[in-house]
């Protein structure tokens, strides 16, 4: 798949981990709450070779939700036409993720395989609802499905309803055979403008009632814009027609927004000076996607810029 989609997702699940847990209940159909804890782990892999070269394998998600019982996840992200090929791409990962932490008891190997599915960002005829691995071994054979989602099986409404928004970001996909026609007809435009600005003003919605920050939605709104960049670059008209609102929603939202509900915070917690722990880890956020400035970071958080310099230093000492 294109990089700036893999960058795509694995941003919103690295800054917004917590927009991953509907979609994990929507795939495996879990039950949890959202107050899980969720724990990333290392997405590199080295794949032993009988060559004796290791080859590294970067899968898109490898993480443990601890529910009622911990259990571990591995989501890839597709958008290219099956060809069978990422089944045992699948297998590969996870067989290096169950093998990276097996345990060995007396002379006895214990491995346990994650549990794994497809997020496809665009649905073709040969695209299956789920794919199967069968492991035939000396003790018997062992068969199980890795279920597979389709973004453009989702409207907007099954997407807020279901809080998915994660999805968000990838919904322009359903309109991607379309473009032409958008691109060529204003009024055709005009009615994918008003479905973005309905996006829009339902994330205002959910940021009013709490379910999502500042933070979660400006990131939403700032990766949707990166995949309208990249998937609509043959045609101006759309990507600037839904560009420039996505644009003006980033500016209307970055700033004060993100600053006062970090204050908010340090008050109702009681912290009555200094710095809070929120404007930190925002600013950290920003410094590690590498998007802004020293001093847009600070404008938009209220440190200073020897504060977020120092910040920035930390996250390369920390290397």
């Amino acid at each position: 798949m294109g990089n700036i989609y893999d960058g795509v997702f694995r941003t919103i699940l690295n800054d917004c981990r917590k927009l991953i847990i509907p979609v994990i209940n929507e795939i495996f159909g879990e039950t949890y709450t959202g107050e899980e804890e969720i724990r990333f782990f290392p997405n590199e892999h080295f794949l032993d070779q009988q060559d004796g070269a290791d080859k590294e394998r970067i899968t898109d998600t490898n993480f443990t939700v601890f529910g009622k019982v911990p259990k571990k996840y591995h989501v890839e992200c597709e958008s290219s036409l099956p060809d069978g090929k990422i089944l045992v791409r699948l297998f590969e990962y996870d067989a290096q993720i169950a093998l990276d932490e097996g345990e060995v008891t007396e002379e006895t190997l214990t491995v346990t395989f994650p549990n794994t599915a497809v997020l496809y960002l665009r649905a073709y005829k040969k695209t299956p609802d789920r794919m199967k691995y069968v492991i035939a071994t000396p003790g018997g054979t062992v068969q199980y499905s890795v279920p597979v989602m389709k973004v453009q099986a989702y409207s907007l409404d099954d997407i807020f309803r279901k809080r998915l928004l994660m999805l968000i970001p990838f919904y322009i996909f359903s309109h991607e055979k379309r473009f032409p026609e958008y691109n060529s007809n204003a009024q055709k435009l005009a009615q994918l403008k008003a479905e973005y600005r309905e996006i829009l003003e339902r994330l205002d919605g959910l940021e009013q009632q709490g379910v999502i920050g500042a933070f979660d939605k400006r990131t939403i709104i700032e990766l949707s814009d990166d995949v309208m960049k990249e998937i609509a670059q043959k045609y101006e008209n759309v990507q600037k027609g839904v560009g420039d609102m996505m644009s003006g929603a980033l500016i209307e939202t970055s700033a004060r927004t993100i600053l006062n509900q970090g204050i908010s915070q340090g008050i109702s917690q009681g912290i009555s000076q200094g710095i809070s722990q929120n404007q930190r880890e925002t600013a950290l956020r920003m410094l590690k996607r590498g998007k802004m400035t020293v001093e847009e970071i600070a404008e938009d958080t209220g440190l200073s810029s020897v504060e977020v310099e120092r910040l920035s230093g930390s996250l390369y000492s920390d290397k």
